[in-house]
């Protein structure tokens, strides 16, 4: 159940099994009041719609999955970036305070060589 071969085969057995006995009963009414017809084909209904809602509910949990995948793929490359980002930070700062200590040894230099 939940199928395309479970729904073909569903329809076909309720077809033959209305031609056999609309064949075998042709002269006997064998639905003289709407109710055992009307029966007949909710329950084909009612079984169509379980197998088709099986159908569509497997599609969409393979979608879902699909989509959970690439979310988890997208989401490692971004933690890539980020961490490689981090580091590139983590440089500058490093040259920045490098570059604070000189530009302050070399403010010494310009202040004792003006008060000379």
């Amino acid at each position: 159940m939940g199928s395309w071969p479970f729904v073909g085969g569903f329809i076909g057995f309720m077809i033959v099994w209305a031609i056999i006995n609309s064949w075998a009963l042709a002269n006997n009414a064998w639905d003289p009041y709407p109710y055992i017809l009307l029966n007949l084909f909710l329950s084909m209904l009612a079984g169509l719609q379980g197998a088709i809602l099986l159908i569509a509910a497997k599609r969409q949990d393979a979608i879902a999955a699909a989509m959970a995948q690439h979310d988890h793929d997208t989401n490692l490359k971004s933690k890539e970036e980020i961490d490689l980002l981090m580091a590139i930070n983590s440089q500058q700062l490093e040259i920045l305070r490098e570059l604070q200590i000189f530009a302050a040894a070399a403010n010494v230099r310009i202040d004792a060589g003006a008060g000379a």
